[in-house]
C-alpha cells in the first residue's frame, strides 16, 4: 500500500437532520413538566420571545383604550433595550431596584430510611464501641426490603478490614486488635433481628416469616410449624402432603396458610423513601352534553409572543451589521420557530386524543371490557403522520379521563379476532379473565381451558396458552394454586 496524503472522488448518500428538527422531536416526547422548564430556559436565553399572561393581555387593551395616542409617556426606570442590543447585555436599567422572585419548589428537609431507624434503636442499647462498630457494618448491608444484602462471611471480612485501617492509620500492631468471628457477627445479627420491624435482617423469606411469627408469640403455632418444617410444600400449596404430615385436616392448614400470608414479605419497604411522584395530567377529557370533548391542560405554561421592542429594533436594519445582525437574525428565527413548533404540538397532541376518544367511545361508556384494539400505525395513518410522532406523542403522557388518570399508551394496544369478525382488545381481555377469576367457585377454580372455552362463548378467540400468559401478567395462579377444600 502506498502512504502517504491523496484525493479521491467518491459518491454517497447521507442523511443530515437539521438540529431545528431535533428540537422539535423533543418538545413532542416532553411531558408537560419538562416542557415548562424548557420553555422558561428559552425565555431566559431569547430576548425576542416573551410571555404573556391572559391578564396582562386583558390590562393592555384597557389602557390602549383610555389612553390617547399622542401621549407617550417615558418611564424614566425602562430598560433602554437599543443600547443593549447595540452595546450588549450589561446595560440599561437599574437592577439593583429590581426584585427578582424565584419559585422554588418545596422539597422534603428530612428524608429518614431503614438504616437511620435501626440506628436509633442501636443506640438505645447498651453496647460497646466494639459492638457499635458490627452493627452499624450488619445495618449497612440490609438493603430496603429489609433482608440482609450479604452473608455473614462478608460482614466478617468487611468489618476486620475496617479494623486493620485503623490499625495502621494509628501506628497500632493489628494483632492488639483481635478480629471479629462468625459467632461474633451471629450474635448481633440476632440483636439486630429483635428490632422494629419485625422480620428485618433475615437471609430470606423463611427466615422473616419465622421472626414475625416469633415477635408475635406463636412460636408453638401450627403456622410457625409450617413454616419451619414445610415450608417448600406450603408456598405449593400441597395441602393434602402437609395435613398428611401433622396428622392435621386441609382446612386446617388452608386457615393456618391464610394466617401467613397476612405477614409482611418485605418488612423494610414500610421505611423506604421512594419519594412522592405526582402526575400531571397533558390532555383533560370531559363529558359535556353528552359529548366527549378533549382539551389541553396547558394552563401554567408559559405563553410565548415576540416582543414588540425588539421587533422595532430589528426593522432598522442600518444599525446592524457583522455579528450584530447575525445575533438578531438568529434569535429572531429562532423565537418565530419556537412559537410556531409550540402550536404544531398542542395541534398534534389534540388529533391523537380526539382519535384516541372517538374510537375507543364504548370504553369510557362502559369500561375496560370495551376497550377496542388499537396501534400507533392506525392512529398514524387517520391523523396524516408518521408513526414514529405518534410515538413520541403518547409516550409518557397522561389524559385525565371520566375513567381515571390513564397514560396514553393505556389505549394503545393488539387485539383478538371475535366470531363477529370484530376485534376485542387485549386489555379487555385481562379484564374478562380477572373478572372470571374473582367470581369462581374457590372450590372449583377454572382451570384455563375452561376460562378458554367461556371466552368463546362470548364469542373470543383465543388460545389456552394466550390465556395461562394473562394470567401470570395479572398475577393469578393457576388453577391448583386457587383451589379452597
Amino acid at each position: 500500500m502506498k502512504t502517504g496524503m491523496h484525493q479521491s472522488t467518491q459518491l454517497r448518500q447521507e442523511l443530515k437532520i437539521n438540529p431545528r428538527l431535533y428540537q422539535a422531536m423533543d418538545l413532542l416526547y416532553m411531558p408537560l413538566l419538562d416542557l415548562q422548564q424548557h420553555l422558561k430556559q428559552e425565555l431566559l436565553n431569547n430576548p425576542f420571545l416573551e410571555m404573556v399572561e391572559p391578564e396582562e393581555e386583558e390590562e393592555e387593551e384597557t389602557a390602549s383604550e383610555t389612553e390617547t395616542p399622542t401621549e407617550e409617556k417615558k418611564d424614566p426606570d425602562e430598560i433602554d433595550w437599543e443600547e443593549i442590543l447595540l452595546n450588549g447585555f450589561d446595560t440599561g436599567g437599574q437592577p439593583e431596584e429590581r426584585e427578582e422572585k424565584e419559585y422554588f419548589e418545596p422539597v422534603t428537609v428530612d428524608s429518614r430510611d431503614l438504616g437511620d431507624h435501626l440506628r436509633d434503636q442501636v443506640t438505645l442499647l447498651d453496647l460497646t464501641p466494639r459492638q457499635m462498630l458490627l452493627a452499624d457494618e450488619v445495618i449497612g448491608n440490609i438493603n430496603e426490603d429489609g433482608y440482609l444484602a450479604c452473608s455473614v462471611a462478608d460482614i466478617r471480612a468487611g468489618v476486620n478490614e475496617v479494623l486493620e485501617n485503623h490499625a495502621a492509620e494509628s501506628d497500632r500492631d493489628p494483632e492488639d486488635v483481635p478480629s471479629y468471628t462468625d459467632q461474633e457477627v451471629e450474635e448481633m445479627l440476632g440483636v439486630i433481628q429483635g428490632l422494629d420491624p419485625p422480620g428485618v435482617g433475615a437471609r430470606d423469606l423463611r427466615e422473616c416469616l419465622l421472626l414475625q411469627l416469633r415477635e408475635a408469640g406463636l412460636e408453638q403455632s401450627v403456622p410457625y410449624r409450617l413454616v419451619r418444617d414445610s415450608f417448600d410444600e406450603l408456598i405449593n400449596h400441597r395441602w393434602s402432603e402437609i395435613s398428611k404430615r401433622f396428622g392435621i385436616s386441609q382446612a386446617d392448614v388452608q386457615k393456618a396458610a391464610d394466617e401467613i400470608a397476612k405477614l409482611d414479605p418485605k418488612p423494610g419497604l414500610v421505611y423506604s423513601d421512594s419519594g412522592d411522584n405526582y402526575i400531571i395530567p397533558d390532555l383533560v377529557v370531559d363529558k359535556i352534553d353528552g359529548q366527549y370533548h378533549v382539551f389541553l391542560n396547558d394552563a401554567n405554561l408559559p405563553r410565548l409572543k415576540l416582543s414588540k421592542a425588539y421587533q422595532e429594533i430589528a426593522r432598522d436594519k442600518k444599525k446592524f451589521d457583522g455579528e450584530n445582525k447575525e445575533f438578531i437574525s438568529n434569535k429572531l428565527n429562532s423565537a418565530n420557530w419556537m412559537i410556531q413548533a409550540i402550536e404544531q404540538r398542542r395541534q398534534t397532541m389534540l388529533k391523537v386524543m380526539n382519535f384516541i376518544v372517538d374510537r375507543q367511545r364504548d370504553f369510557f361508556e362502559k369500561g375496560v371490557q370495551y376497550l377496542k384494539p388499537l396501534t400507533l400505525r392506525e392512529v398514524a395513518e387517520v391523523i396524516n403522520m408518521h408513526e414514529s410522532t405518534v410515538s413520541r406523542v403518547t409516550n409518557e403522557k397522561f389524559g385525565q379521563t371520566p375513567r381515571g388518570v390513564l397514560p396514553l399508551k393505556y389505549f394503545v394496544s393488539s387485539g383478538l379476532s371475535t366470531t363477529g369478525g370484530e376485534d376485542v382488545s387485549a386489555r379487555g381481555i385481562k379484564a374478562q379473565i380477572e373478572k372470571l377469576v374473582s367470581d369462581e367457585d374457590p372450590k372449583r377454580p377454572l382451570t384455563d381451558q375452561a376460562i378458554v372455552n367461556i371466552l368463546k362463548e362470548s364469542g373470543v378467540q383465543i388460545a389456552r396458552r394466550t390465556v395461562s400468559k394473562y394470567r401470570d401478567q395479572l398475577g393469578v395462579l393457576s388453577a391448583r394454586m386457587r383451589k379452597r377444600v
